[in-house]
């Protein structure tokens, strides 16, 4: 008698299988192993679609079509300038109200009214402004090596020494520093009346190289140097060194620090993170200009190449 047991043909609830579906095939002979067929449903009629928020819009949206915050970076051209500059630049008035001044007509450019926005100046051209000739100041770049005791303003109420007056004499045109230095730091520091490398220098696009020297109270230890380039934690963010180390051979006072940032008094602020008291600052490097050959107290004009390099870089 045969005792094995035929399989049945029907499935638990008594009926028969139907036949093999599109995504997979019939139960599988008994003994044979078949491997699972995974597929994608391409049926969305399953289920209720999700609904998203405009929120979720939004964060699903590309980050790389999102607009870069802040003010773009000033570009050079010296061939050509902006007719609302140019007038700017002469201190006429602000971009805003000369383009009103050239919107109704009190602006010629070589004896030509010119009402067009957008107008560029090209060197040579006479720019007249109600009849009388513009004559827009030229660009001066003075690097002055500030002494000690003097405040980086144009007039301070307390009476005390301005960096103005050690620039007074180094051109007859208004020239403003570019950022600032406390009063008992000393070193490089610029002054300018080019506005768009003033905006360029200042951006927080760019950053600036500076090298300091730096002089403790009590001597800096191997482990501090590796805790300022690692980077310190201050009250408006973390801060690091691109590089700091012993600058004079057997000395642990006397530390250099490369830096780029602009935050006010962050060299002072990051030894006193370490708990060490800085009794002499010394900007020695700014924006790639050095004070070579340059003594304490004294400033002296860029050179061409010089203004060159800083525009480009």
């Amino acid at each position: 008698m045969n005792t094995r047991k035929t399989r049945s043909t029907k499935d638990a609830s008594g009926s028969k299988p139907g036949p093999k579906s599109r995504t997979g095939a019939s139960a599988p002979k008994a003994g044979i192993k078949k491997k699972a067929v995974y597929k994608k449903s391409t049926d969305d009629s399953t289920g209720p679609k999700k609904e998203y928020s405009d929120k979720d819009k939004r964060k699903f949206s590309d980050f790389k079509n999102k607009e870069k915050k802040g003010d773009p970076m000033p570009t050079f051209n010296e061939n050509e300038v902006r007719l609302n500059k140019f007038l700017s630049n002469a201190g006429i008035a602000s971009r805003r109200e000369a383009d009103v001044m050239i919107q109704t007509g009190v602006v010629s450019v070589n004896d030509i009214i010119i009402t067009e926005m957008g107008y560029k100046v090209k060197p040579g051209d006479v720019v007249k402004y109600d009849g009388e000739t513009i004559n827009a100041d030229k660009k001066r770049y003075v690097l002055l090596n500030k002494p000690k005791d003097f405040v980086v303003t144009f007039d301070d109420p307390l009476g005390r020494k301005t960096v103005m007056s050690l620039v007074a004499k180094a051109c007859k045109e208004q020239v403003f520093p570019i950022g600032k230095l406390e009063r008992e730091t000393v070193g490089l520091l610029l002054f300018t009346n080019d506005g768009d490398l003033m905006k360029k220098l200042t951006h927080a696009r760019y950053k600036a190289t500076q090298i300091y020297h730096v002089e403790t109270k009590n001597p800096f230890s191997l482990e501090d140097l590796g805790k300022l380039k690692a980077g310190i934690y201050l009250d408006d963010g973390k801060v690091s060194c691109e590089n700091a180390e012993f600058v004079k051979d057997g000395s642990s006072r006397d530390i250099g620090v490369e830096i780029n940032s602009s935050k006010n008094r962050v060299v002072r602020r990051l030894f006193e993170a370490l708990d060490h008291q800085v009794v002499k600052l010394d900007r020695v490097k700014y924006a790639g200009l050095t004070k070579k050959d340059l003594p304490r107290g004294v400033f002296r004009h860029l050179t061409e190449k010089e203004v060159a390099f800083l525009k480009m870089s």
